[in-house]
């Protein structure tokens, strides 16, 4: 039997002590203890009064909102403190605590206002929500400037590590407020650019409805732009200025193609020779050695079927050649437009007034070369017709533009506008209304070369005065990188002979960053007209480098300034900057007037396609672009579309639907695409139900799908030669 002490001993962990067993507890432990009897005492008597004390502590389950299971009354303390922590744990399932309650709420609500803020109206989103101004870059000025554009400008350009420009020396301030002064001379406001829009519009739409207007807004005879799915090969030539270029072009009807091409330079008496004989043979002789170059077998076998016994097909296989004609002309069939005037160095006055095709044509024939020249095309609607063919999607694109050397736009016009075509009469050639529009070149570089709208500072108007086409394409000589950098030239000079501005000198080597003294060669380019090339606005406004390093050896280098301080290439950048800034904003003019006029916001599908297919980007308007200015030159289209959010009628939702791409190469595939619309318009196969551009059946042996084939017994005939005369010459 065992004692009341042996009876706990027994029972173990499971049993809870009440107050007349602690004795009891305490007499067990001793019995194990190591310790001596009067530290045990001591000891045990501590853990009793433990004991008893958290026993007095109010339970825990009193303080659950879930009733607990009754304790067993011969389970030890500790162990039932253990017990009732597991059950009250924070992921427990039996119970959920209030704080666990609110955070899931807190969460859920969180959650929910993440997925419903971007669905509401923007007046709402901003209560919840708040934009915080950009940090200012560390190349601004501490303090805003007498002026908001030039502030502007400080704060666009790339950031560098500063020099002495925002020092308090004299000299420095004197500099840095002579530059702001002439920066601040480009500023085009945003009503200077909405007055400009309107005149842009109504002057397009003069132009189209007489001749010899300001904006000459020829009609070029496309009456469709492509969309990616055309095949074929098809050649190109293009006479753009100093070089002739031959090219082959094979379309994949993918939106890619491939491309194979020869550039010969155009020697400088054929420029300015007494005939037109003497150029056009030459580049006919060009095309000749490209085709025994790059198609010797169907060159080759062309030659010995006119010389075989049986005589010359009635109709041979000839390529259908493009000819972008980079000059004006009067344009009066898709293959026919007589020379107005020569540019770019050319002055051969037997030309003007003749038609460009036909003598081109008539080279070709004297040289027994199977191409036929199908089409004129201008390079600006090559980049339209090249941007429609390589741009994502389907999209019909509505406006190719140039801003480079020079600038021009085509476009999309619907064709009951161009109203000047019934008033020409027989001049107006044969019209294809199949779609109902057609491309015009608007020849905008001569927009208000009256001046009504357009800026202009003493450096615009000394350099037309003394341009060799003073009082026109006024437009022009204040966007294309032909004159951008003769412009900053004379604004350079304007403050080096100015004696108050201490511009590329020093009064001694102190007072320079590289402790030395800036030297201004007497026969720096800068002191000559067209000194200064346009890619020096790109270096100088791109100019990442410490202490502008990069500016400053550009001006050693190229243009006779040595030891040029950090000041001095501030103050370059900071007016080439401004030139750059107005340019595009001019840019934005053309492009908003285009947009506005032609209502393609409102109906950006109404663009005719190939295949006349449906825009699968609804809310697209796509404009193609080319140029080394808009290309390269630093934030060029961020201030064009700056400036398009500044005309009402465009506004930042318009100008975020204003799609802008580059189009490369729109003299040699564009070209050859219109060359496809000529063909295709020669056979027959243009209709209102079936417009010129549809993918081309290509032959797959050859990929010659732009030849015109005899049928009938009069091919069988041709074929059978052919075979024959190949044989023969592989023999």
């Amino acid at each position: 039997m065992l004692t009341p002490c042996a009876e706990r001993r027994s029972l173990g962990a499971n049993h809870k002590l009440n107050n007349h067993q602690s004795a009891c507890f305490v007499s067990i432990l001793h019995s194990y203890s190591p310790l001596p009897p009067q530290t045990s005492s001591l000891s045990l008597s501590i853990l009793a009064v433990t004991i008893r004390r958290s026993r007095s502590l109010p339970p825990l389950a009193s303080r659950s909102s879930s009733p607990a299971p009754s304790p067993d009354p011969t389970e030890l303390l500790f162990l039932q403190d253990l017990r009732r922590k597991k059950t009250n744990s924070f992921f427990s399932r039996d119970r959920t605590s209030p704080v666990t309650v609110v955070l899931g709420v807190l969460l859920a609500a969180v959650l929910l206002l993440q997925y419903l803020l971007p669905h509401l109206p923007i007046p709402y989103q901003d209560l919840f929500f708040r934009t915080y101004p950009t940090p200012t870059p560390a190349s601004c000025p501490p303090a805003p400037t007498y002026n908001p554009f030039v502030q502007d400008l400080y704060c666009r350009i790339p950031t560098h590590n500063p020099g002495t420009i925002y020092n308090r020396s004299p000299r420095s301030m004197s500099l840095a407020q002579a530059a702001e002064r002439v920066a601040a001379e480009f500023e085009y406001k945003k009503d200077d650019v909405n007055r400009a829009v309107k005149e842009f519009i109504r002057q397009m739409d003069e132009g189209l409805e007489k001749q010899g207007q300001t904006m000459s807004q020829i009609p070029t005879y496309v009456t469709a732009v492509p969309n990616g799915t055309e095949k074929g090969l098809y050649m190109a030539v293009d006479l753009g200025g100093t070089n002739f270029r031959v090219c082959s072009i094979q379309l994949h009807g993918n939106s890619t193609f491939s491309l194979t091409q020869s550039k010969v330079a155009i020697p400088q008496q054929l420029m300015v020779a007494k005939t037109s004989r003497e150029l056009f043979a030459f580049l006919a002789k060009q095309i000749e050695l490209f085709l025994k170059e790059h198609h010797g077998d169907h060159y080759h076998s062309h030659i010995e079927r006119r010389q075989a016994a049986f005589g010359p097909p009635k109709d041979e296989e000839v390529f259908s050649l493009g000819f972008t004609f980079s000059f004006p002309v009067q344009q009066y069939g898709i293959n026919k437009g007589t020379l107005i005037r020569w540019t770019k160095g050319f002055d051969i006055q037997d030309t003007i007034g003749k038609d460009v095709c036909a003598l081109l044509q008539k080279e070709i024939d004297n040289l027994n070369l199977p191409v036929r020249v199908a089409a004129l095309v201008n390079d600006t609607v090559g980049t339209l017709m090249a941007r429609s063919y390589t741009s994502p999607g389907k999209t019909g694109t509505l406006l190719g533009a140039i801003f480079g050397t020079g600038t021009n736009g085509a476009y999309v016009e619907k064709l009951d506008k161009i109203t000047k075509l019934k008033s020409m009469g027989a001049d107006a050639g044969d019209v294809d209304n199949s779609t109902g529009e057609m491309i015009v070149n608007t020849e905008w570089g001569s927009f208000d070369n009256h001046l009504s709208v357009l800026p202009t500072t003493p450096y615009d108007r000394s350099l037309d005065a003394e341009s060799n086409n003073p009082g026109v394409q006024m437009f022009e000589k204040r966007i294309s990188g032909m004159f951008l950098g003769e412009i900053l030239r004379r604004a350079i000079m304007s403050l080096v002979e100015d004696p108050n501005v201490p511009l590329f000198s020093d009064e001694d080597s102190s007072k320079n960053d590289v402790r030395s003294t800036t030297n201004f060669a007497p026969n720096s380019p800068l002191r000559n007209q067209w000194g200064l090339d346009t890619s020096f606005l790109s270096i100088a406004s791109g100019d990442h480098s410490a202490g502008l390093k990069v500016t400053r050896q550009t001006l050693d280098h190229d243009y006779g300034v040595s030891a040029a301080s950090s000041e001095d290439a501030e103050a370059v950048r900071l007016i080439a900057s401004a030139i750059g800034k107005r340019a595009a904003r001019l840019s934005a003019i053309a492009i908003a007037a285009i947009v506005i006029g032609t209502n393609k916001l409102e109906h950006p599908k109404d663009i005719a396609t190939t295949e006349n297919t449906t825009v699968n980007e609804d809310e697209i308007v796509d404009v193609g672009v080319d140029g080394s200015l808009v290309e390269f030159y630093p934030n060029f289209e961020e201030y064009i579309r700056e400036a398009l959010r500044e005309v009402p009628e465009i506004g930042v939702w318009g100008e975020k639907r204003i799609r802008i791409g580059i189009a490369k190469d729109g003299s040699g595939v564009g070209a050859a695409l219109i060359a496809l619309v000529a063909d295709k318009a020669m056979k027959g196969e243009c209709s209102s139900r079936e417009p010129c551009f549809e993918n081309d059946q290509t032959n797959q042996t050859t990929g010659e799908s732009s030849f015109t084939r005899p049928a009938g017994f009069a091919g069988l005939v041709n074929s059978f030669i052919s075979y024959i005369n190949r044989g023969v010459r592989h023999m």
